[in-house]
């Protein structure tokens, strides 16, 4: 009965690894094979344009990203599985892994497949149980960031201060923000709510404001 050595949190099935995080270690290696298939779409190039300079056309040089062609390549995401397949087979003294053949896409899924398979032991009986999941987990989120980014943030569109009085003859202050799609700015901290007919009048009081601070 330890921590789990992903999470940290106590675990009373003896292992090294607690039973959600052996699933979410189980599901991401499952991952793999499909993302190194959704990068390929991130190699292709652009058509360039061939501009003539004396007798032969010169073209632009092809924006392939480095990043993505080196995930997909010998020393990527298969390079990374076979690395650890190698550890948990001379960890278990079994016979080393068969010299890589095939291509990287077949030989990924056949890494990808024994570490599967070890997965069952890597999380009951090897000290290093939690380094190979926590490489898993931050190899696939990496990949993962490229394949399907998360959509970017709405920040909103500063309005101002927000002028609304608290109660106690004081001004709230809060940061006024008009998020995309709202039909009205409110307040976040005093939940004072200001439609489009009163903007002209809101802007009016935060100058109001502004200037009264103004030494």
């Amino acid at each position: 009965m330890t921590n789990c050595l992903m999470c940290q949190r106590y675990d009373d099935t003896g292992g090294y690894l607690c039973l959600g995080c052996t699933k979410d270690t189980r599901v991401r290696l499952e991952c793999w094979p499909d993302l190194y298939a959704g990068l390929a779409p991130f190699l292709a190039p652009s058509g360039g344009t061939a501009q003539l300079r004396g007798s032969r056309p010169v073209y632009a040089p092809l924006p392939v990203s480095e990043d993505v062609l080196d995930l997909r390549g010998p020393g990527g995401l298969v390079g990374v599985a076979e690395r650890w397949l190698c550890d948990v087979l001379r960890a278990r003294q079994l016979p080393k892994a068969r010299p890589p053949m095939g291509s990287v896409e077949g030989r990924l899924k056949s890494a990808v497949a024994e570490l599967l398979g070890h997965l069952p032991w890597v999380v009951v009986s090897w000290p290093d149980a939690g380094l190979f999941g926590v490489d898993v987990r931050d190899v696939t989120r990496g990949v993962a960031s490229i394949v399907s980014p998360p959509e970017p943030v709405d920040r909103g569109t500063r309005m101002g201060n927000c002028p609304a009085d608290t109660g106690d003859g004081a001004v709230c202050g809060a940061v006024l923000r008009l998020y995309a799609g709202a039909k009205t700015v409110t307040c976040q901290w005093c939940s004072t709510s200001y439609p489009p007919a009163t903007w002209s009048g809101l802007k009016a009081l935060m100058d109001e404001d502004l200037a009264s601070c103004q030494p």
